[in-house]
């Protein structure tokens, strides 16, 4: 029974051994996560979050990131999912079609607050629940994703995972919180129509944090349920998808871990974006030129995503935009690219019209997704190219702990002070040496 095997492997992680690589791997895509909900807290979706649950009230027992409060654990998980989700800056799974940090990482925050565990509980409990989700989207198949998001579906299962972790479930009561998760399960793709990214913080992030946590703690209040939800007569499975592949739910479970395989986003920046700043930087490093000695600007993007990020009205999921604040600064950073001010600026808007984005063919029919080709024409004549197949941050070219550190420090300064900010990332980097996670939420709270 599927469900059986995958319960048992969720019931084992408080006791597992994790290969050093992957207890980094978690540290970092917890660390990233905390950074993503703090710079967060600064945009429209994370302040309508952070007023929800002020305004919600309630039992004080989770802590509410950059909020300065602490409500139910449900409302904790909702509130620090949208946060973790208000950009597009946190974490992602190609192959999987998730987004597992927004989700997974808040529920099992909340849980280990609530519970009192570990900062290696914690860990385990993560990486459960991006096992979880990332193959139970896989196990639905391609054939369903037109209907119904990815996003939010593999999300509450990871979160659920990672919650029952924390609560030390046995299999049984962990069949029961999948089977809760499963009936929670939702997502319509018309999210793609908000432009105020407040419904798909709420869609990715909120929405599966908060239902993992309602389907654990239902089952810790003694509730019941369907001991496999997988299987048998109107299963999950089978009611989402025409062409279910339910093995994929236990392939390879404790010995290939998803969390190597999900990708940590370089730049605070939609993900078809991520590849041509980075193929710009690596031009700028190379042949350091002035804006002024540009002629022009040629982005290739694969023709299936180009339309996402085409002189969008957000900074930060507008490709003409990133590219001119990019080539101006030399760098990017969370503030350039959420600037309303600066896309309006007359040397941002001079350069910004000289970047041509093309759809690109051949790069879509590529393997290896989200792939870009930056080529900037100058004054004097010359063409500078530059071809990035796999962007700094994925499984293939994974960005350095240091990297990580100083993505989250750029992240996390404004709102807590560069002191703050600093002992955050270096608490996290040592989570699995924390005899409690109380001490360390306390920081991640503080307004």
């Amino acid at each position: 029974m599927i469900a059986e095997q995958l319960s048992e492997y969720i019931a084992a992680c408080p006791q597992s051994e994790l290969p050093p690589g992957v207890l980094l791997k978690a540290k970092q895509h917890v660390l990233d996560a905390l950074a993503a909900m703090a710079s967060g807290s600064r945009l429209e979706p994370g302040r309508l979050a952070i007023r929800y649950a002020r305004g919600r009230g309630g039992n004080p027992e989770c802590s509410v990131a950059a909020g300065g409060l602490k409500v139910p654990a449900e409302l904790a998980a909702l509130a620090n999912g949208m946060l973790a989700h208000a950009d597009e800056t946190d974490d992602t799974h190609w192959e999987s079609k998730t987004h597992p940090g927004c989700a997974i990482v808040p529920a099992a925050l909340a849980l280990a607050e609530k519970e009192g565990r570990t900062g290696l509980d914690l860990l385990r409990a993560v990486v459960a629940g991006y096992d979880v989700a990332c193959r139970l989207t896989r196990a639905l198949g391609k054939e369903h994703w037109g209907l119904h998001s990815t996003y939010s579906i593999g999300g509450t299962f990871g979160a659920a995972a990672a919650a029952c972790c924390l609560c030390g479930f046995d299999a049984r009561r962990i069949r029961w919180a999948l089977s809760y998760a499963a009936q929670q399960a939702s997502g319509v793709l018309s999210w793609v129509r908000d432009s105020g990214h407040v419904e798909k913080a709420f869609d990715f992030g909120g929405m599966p944090a908060r239902n993992g946590v309602t389907a654990a703690l239902f089952v810790q209040s003694g509730f019941t349920a369907v001991d496999d939800v997988f299987e048998g007569e109107n299963n999950f499975l089978a009611a989402y998808s025409p062409a279910p592949r339910p093995q994929e739910l236990i392939e390879g479970l404790g010995s290939r871990y998803e969390i190597l395989a999900t990708s940590i986003k370089r730049f605070p920046v939609g993900a078809p974006i991520q590849a041509a700043a980075d193929a710009a930087l690596l031009i700028l490093k190379r042949d350091p030129i002035s804006p002024a000695a540009i002629e022009q600007v040629t982005v290739r993007l694969p023709a299936d995503r180009a339309g996402v990020v085409n002189d969008r009205e957000m900074p930060d999921v507008n490709v003409q935009y990133i590219l001119a604040v990019l080539l101006l600064d030399r760098r990017l950073t969370f503030e350039s690219a959420h600037s309303a001010e600066r896309m309006r600026d007359p040397e941002v808007l001079a350069l910004k019209a000289r970047v041509r984005l093309v759809p690109d063919e051949e790069l879509m029919r590529s393997p290896i997704p989200r792939q870009a080709i930056v080529e900037i024409a100058t004054r004097d004549g010359r063409l500078l190219r530059e071809h990035v197949v796999s962007v700094r941050g994925t499984p293939q070219n994974p960005m350095s702990n240091e990297e990580v550190e100083e993505k989250a420090l750029d992240l996390m300064g404004p709102v807590y002070g560069a002191e703050r900010a600093r002992e955050i990332v270096e608490r996290a980097q040592r989570l699995d040496e924390a005899g409690s996670v109380l001490d360390f939420v306390s920081l991640v709270r503080a307004a």
